[in-house]
């Protein structure tokens, strides 16, 4: 009896066991479609999670339900928008929950929430998009049992690395709680109780542009009493600390049928002046320890009064600390004499009604004071601002009394008094008349340094007058790397460009010694995706200030750009959308002058510019030596001494550091040479064809006047044909090149007769026709190749037969004048009475004319019939061209 007693008890437990592990996987999928069906149907929205995993041990004897990837979407009107989406979302119940209807209402006492992202709106017409809940027609009463799908019996809850935020974009608050963890412990079945919670996170706060809290530090420890009959919560025991500023705090907020009902007080535990340094954010307050300090601070407020669509309660907020100091023990000197009393309050319940005023905010740092006061009107709505500021600051001793970013690196004095008043809407309308600014601000000796400066900056003076209208610059000295510089001028839009973002406009003049573009470059992170051993790889950029709308009238003595030095510049810069377009630029460079009018832009990512160049007498060697763009353009110039003029008009994209990306450009020149030498050694093509063209010396060449056109794109250069002379010769020569310096040009030259050499000429002469003192040779050269080792090819085909043609004529002619007969006792006496004394040299003219085209060497004799002699004759001609050395062959 024992052991079947025995066996029933273990069957039992084996059956028990069994369910513990296989009841979850039979209800997983029905717990998921009871979930979604029960808010699905409640809801104007959709609720979906990737998945649900239960667990009848993990929270024995409990279930633990766990929701994966959980996301609550919106309907219209902010269809799309994602209200609320968690990484994990567990939830603890009685197992008998699990084994309810779907009409049956399922408690719930544990909730834990992780990763979770909330995002609480309303719209500009009013309408908030957590109003998800479904209206029904049908009463109340009668309905409860059946929307009330589930009932809270929480006893613990939490929210873990988690945020929130509410936006309210018709008033343009904005608050958010990030790194949010918040935990609860409470009986919240009861209709009476209190709940215990921790809260921990960084708040952010901003309302109509202006941002008053920015990832402060934030912890709360509260005890909360809810009363559920009457919808009350009330703070029992509560402390909080924003940044390091403790405040202790009770009242209650009760949910009314309309409304929400606010009854809160709060203040400060203590008056050391330490709770003032506390709010200061860490970045600049750093550690309190040690600090010391001397007189009070004290925080104090209220709200009151009810929440709805139109009120909101009446506040008011008192910060006030009356001769007070602090100290630094790491710093030298302390801030003395520090007052403030500022109120903010509300007394109406309208939020345009709310207002500040500063009624004295000062402090001295050893003989220098400051003090300010002002008072700010509607600010939710026109805001009105009225305020006076007075002093005198050294602004080195900011760093030396109070913990400053190290990279500040601030230096010099200044003074400022100034008083203001004006309206947010006057200042929108660009209504400046309405404005009332007047005094004067003087900055001396100031020096900063920042990692978005490639070099400290230096004003040695700047003063600025304020009027309502205008902000006159009336001086201003200053330097940073190799530059200096000296501005005067105008700003119109001062208080726009603070207060609305919009751009500063004006008129300037700046004068400057040396002006070096380098200066302005600034790193920027690449995008580059070469691995950099885990280093960012950074390179220099120059942008045009996107906030710049003004004219410039500029002149400096020395403008470093890249590795040129312009001298005497002047000219007018426009500044705006990001572009500087140069109006009648004028520059000395290159022993000449350069007259530049065009524009360059950096709104895009890559930076463009387009420009006309207008250039005058300047010197070919240095110009073509010192820009890579010349040198493209024109590598032959490389050999030529002078000077020139040209007309430019040029555009494409720029690099980096300001200089033309050739691959892009694009344009066309028309240049004038002007007293120009030749360096054959400096440019390998004039040797090659000197080589080839025994007659031809490229260094006597005159290119004086030479006028010729270019057009460029895509990489290449087309050359305009061009005509120009040596000595008596005409040569042709047009073609083009490529930006990586490969040739494609064709050469021609008509060689007069007197440079064919003295046999040539004794046989003209022989033959008695003054046409042939006329006579030309046109021989054509093939340039190829890469400029430093260029190919030419020359063609002589075209001169031989012209050579040819015309002396078959001219024999034809004096033939019919003279009778056959005659014509051919002449022309026979002609070639035998040379024949004894010149055939040995004949026959070496016959062999080189042979060689070069290609022929084999052939004998005459004294049997030609007129037509060959008259081609041996123009045999001779050329091998007289060819085959003699420039000494001797050319005179």
């Amino acid at each position: 009896m024992k052991r079947k007693l025995l066996k029933i008890v273990g069957v039992g437990l084996l059956i028990s066991v069994g369910l513990l592990f296989t009841l979850p996987l039979l209800l997983e999928g029905k717990i998921s479609e009871i979930i979604k069906n029960k808010v699905n149907q409640n809801i104007n929205a959709t609720l979906d999670f990737e998945s649900a995993s239960l667990s009848l041990l993990k929270s024995f004897p409990n279930a633990h339900l766990e929701l994966q990837d959980l996301s609550l979407i919106n309907n219209v009107p902010f269809e799309g928008d994602t209200l609320f989406a968690a990484d994990a979302i567990a939830l603890k119940m009685g197992i008998s929950e699990l084994l309810k209807s779907a009409e049956e209402p399922i408690g719930i006492k544990s909730l834990e929430v992780d990763g979770a992202n909330v995002l609480i709106q309303n719209d500009a017409e009013g309408n908030a998009n957590y109003d998800i809940g479904k209206a029904s027609s049908t009463p109340q009463d009668e309905t409860a049992s059946e929307t009330n799908s589930f009932s809270l019996e929480l006893d613990t809850y939490a929210i873990t690395n988690s945020q929130i935020i509410y936006k309210d974009l018709e008033s343009g608050m904005r608050l958010s709680l990030t790194e949010l963890n918040h935990s609860g412990t409470g009986d919240l079945s009861l209709e009476q109780s209190e709940l215990n919670t921790l809260t921990d996170a960084l708040v952010s706060f901003e309302m109509d542009s202006t941002r008053y809290l920015n990832n402060n530090k934030l912890f709360l420890d509260a005890l909360i009493g809810i009363d559920l009959n009457q919808n009350k919560y009330s703070f029992l025991d509560n402390k909080a600390m924003v940044n390091q500023l403790p405040l202790v705090f009770d009242g209650f907020v009760q949910v009314n049928e309309g409304n929400q009902e606010v009854d809160i007080t709060f203040k400060t535990p203590s008056s050391d002046f330490k709770n003032f340094l506390a709010v200061v954010p860490e970045a600049y307050a750093t550690n309190l320890d040690g600090v010391q300090t001397s007189g009070n601070f004290e925080v104090e407020g209220h709200f009151k009064g009810i929440v709805d669509a139109i009120h909101i309660p009446t506040f008011g907020i008192k910060l006030k600390s009356e001769n007070a100091s602090f100290k630094y023990p790491e710093l030298p000197k302390s801030v003395q004499n520090v007052f403030i009393d500022t109120e903010i309050k509300n007394e109406s319940g309208l939020a345009d009604d709310t207002y500040v005023d500063i009624n004295r905010l000062s402090f001295a740092i050893d003989q220098d004071k400051f003090n300010m006061n002002a008072k700010l009107r509607e600010l939710t709505g026109n805001t009105k601002v009225n305020a006076h500021l007075d002093g005198v600051v050294n602004l080195a001793n900011l760093s030396r009394a109070y913990p400053m970013p190290e990279d500040y690196g601030l230096k010099g004095k200044l003074t400022a008094d100034v008083t203001t008043a004006f309206d947010m809407s006057s200042l929108e309308r660009k209504a400046y008349g309405n404005t009332r600014t007047a005094g004067q601000l003087q900055l001396d000796a100031f020096e900063y340094n920042s990692e978005e400066l490639k070099h400290p900056v230096t004003i040695t003076t700047a003063v600025v007058n304020l009027t309502p209208d205008q902000v006159i610059l009336e001086k201003f000295d200053g330097k940073t790397g190799n530059t200096d510089f000296k501005a005067s001028g105008i700003l119109t839009n001062l208080l726009g460009f603070l207060f609305n973002n919009e751009n500063v406009e004006g008129n300037f003049s700046l004068d400057a010694n040396t002006f070096a573009l380098n200066d302005f470059m600034v790193e920027e992170a690449s995008e580059k995706s070469e691995p950099n051993n885990g280093q960012e790889n950074t390179e220099e950029k120059i942008k045009i200030p996107s906030f710049l709308d003004c004219t410039i009238n500029a002149s400096a003595n020395t403008v470093l750009y890249d590795n040129l030095s312009l001298r005497n510049v002047k000219g007018k810069l426009i500044i705006k959308d990001e572009t500087a377009i140069l109006e009648g630029l004028r520059s000395d460079l290159f022993g000449g002058v350069v007259g530049v009018n065009g524009s360059v832009s950096t709104k895009e990512d890559q930076a463009m510019f387009a420009m006309d160049l207008g250039l005058e007498n300047l010197n070919i060697g240095e110009s073509f030596g010192a820009m890579e763009l010349f040198k493209t353009l024109a590598p032959l110039a490389n050999a030529l001494q002078g000077t020139f003029n040209s007309n430019m008009k040029i555009g494409g994209n720029l690099n980096n550091d300001f200089t033309p990306d050739l691959a892009t450009i694009s344009g066309n020149l028309l240049a004038e040479l002007l007293a120009t030498k030749v360096d054959a050694e400096k440019a390998p093509l004039f040797s090659a064809l000197n080589d080839q063209l025994n007659f031809l010396n490229s260094e006597e060449l005159d290119l004086s006047g030479l006028k010729t056109a270019l057009s460029f794109d895509n990489g290449a250069v087309s050359v305009k044909p061009f005509e120009l002379k040596y000595k008596d010769i005409a040569v042709n020569v047009a073609g083009s090149h490529t930006f990586d310096r490969q040739l494609q040009y064709n050469a021609t030259l008509d060689v007069p007769s007197k440079y064919l050499g003295d046999e040539v000429n004794s046989l003209i002469a022989k033959l008695d026709d003054s046409d042939l003192e006329s006579l030309t040779i046109p021989v054509t050269a093939k340039i190829g190749g890469d400029y430093s080792n260029p190919k030419v090819q020359t063609d002589w085909s075209s001169g031989i037969s012209k050579l040819t043609n015309q002396l078959v004529e001219i024999q034809k002619q004096k033939l019919v004048n003279q009778g056959k007969d005659k014509a051919k006792d002449l022309i026979a006496d002609v070639f035998n009475q040379e024949k004894d004394s010149a055939q040995a040299e004949d026959d070496s003219l016959q062999k080189t004319i042979g060689g070069l085209l290609g022929n084999k060497e052939t004998t005459e004799d004294s049997t030609n019939t007129d037509d060959d002699a008259v081609k041996k004759t123009a045999k001779s001609v050329l091998g007289s061209l060819l085959g003699k050395k420039k000494k001797d062959s050319v005179e």
